[in-house]
């Protein structure tokens, strides 16, 4: 079985962090997704989706430490569903996507980072052999 997903787009908001109790950290962001295609009078339009994305540990904090508004980001990760309840005691359903990969697109400007040579934060048994930048469709 296979639940992978991949996307390139741009957060909508800075990423939100949270430390943990236990020391682990935490990110949530979104990012936004294009596509265009013609309506029902075949005039060009864009759409954008939407997609909730939650990062933890080691990632968690590159997140925290590259990425902002508008920043244009390559993700792996998995899908999640979740139902919880809101505090009126109603059911609500959350569609996630839980990242194990991270790239930053932007165009690097000033001194390089220690996180620059990185290698993506994955099992190690997915990563060999493996070039996540050679997955990339551009």
């Amino acid at each position: 079985m296979i639940n992978k997903v991949i996307l390139v787009g741009n957060l909508g908001r800075d990423p939100e962090v949270r430390h943990l109790e236990n020391g682990g950290m935490m990110a949530r962001f979104s990012i936004a997704t294009n596509e265009s295609r013609r309506d029902k009078n075949g005039q060009w339009q864009k759409y954008t989706e939407w997609h909730d994305i939650t990062a933890w540990g080691v990632l968690a904090e590159r997140v925290a430490q590259q990425i902002h508004k508008g920043s244009l980001v390559y993700i792996e990760g998995k899908i999640t569903h979740r139902k919880w309840q809101d505090r009126e005691g109603r059911d609500r359903f959350s569609t996630d996507i839980i990242a194990n990969v991270m790239r930053s697109l932007d165009k690097r400007e000033g001194p390089k980072t220690a996180y620059d040579d990185e290698a993506p934060v994955a099992p190690e048994e997915e990563m060999q052999g493996m070039n996540p930048e050679d997955d990339l469709p551009f």
